[in-house]
């Protein structure tokens, strides 16, 4: 049996801030991942692309306020970082 993916531990090193914006990324990362494992069983960040992340802000945030599409994309721009990845979201 395989261990579930550790988002937290994933993003240890990119997250800064207060507490309560750590765990709002933290929180954020989680209900992508649900998301993106529930469309294409891709639990692992590793195995993303960015269509994946593209897909969710079309289809899961999209109907949302911009104040709460804008911290979806900073959670994004955090995941893209900690990827390594030069991914660019628009709003």
């Amino acid at each position: 049996m395989s261990k579930p993916f550790d988002m937290e531990l994933f993003l240890t090193g990119v997250l800064t801030g207060s507490h309560v914006t750590r765990q709002r990324h933290l929180r954020q990362a989680k209900t992508i991942q649900a998301a993106i494992f529930n469309r294409w069983h891709r639990n692992n960040p590793w195995d993303w692309q960015r269509k994946h992340l593209v897909w969710f802000l079309r289809h899961h945030v999209n109907q949302h306020a911009e104040s709460t599409r804008y911290y979806y994309l900073l959670t994004m721009h955090l995941l893209a970082l900690r990827l390594g990845k030069s991914w660019q979201f628009k709003r």
